[in-house]
């Protein structure tokens, strides 16, 4: 976890531990690790998919940034690019 957060600092020029979730990918897509602080410690999570890969987002300036819908769908190995907010709605008015 040391090492990742680490990078995080070095790489991105980002404080791991303001409680953002870092995630990082392996070369094969199949595989990903979490860094977060969760408010007592350095959280380190690994995953890897049995099958398939990992949709990956594109990376701008070495970032990229998911609704947390959108990350869900990415850590469960589903195609997070299909994962919409819901529309926005004008606020209704009282009527009389």
């Amino acid at each position: 976890a040391e090492g990742l957060a680490m990078l995080v600092r070095e790489r991105l020029g980002a404080d791991p531990f303001s409680g953002v979730i870092y995630v990082f990918r392996s070369k094969r897509a199949d595989r990903v690790k979490l860094i977060f602080w969760d408010g007592s410690g350095v959280v380190l999570v690994a995953k890897r998919l049995e099958d398939g890969r990992f949709n990956w987002p594109a990376v701008h300036n070495g970032v990229m940034r998911l609704s947390a819908a959108q990350f869900q769908a990415l850590f469960e190995g589903l195609d997070w690019r299909r994962v919409h907010g819901s529309r926005r709605v004008a606020r209704p008015t009282a009527t009389s």
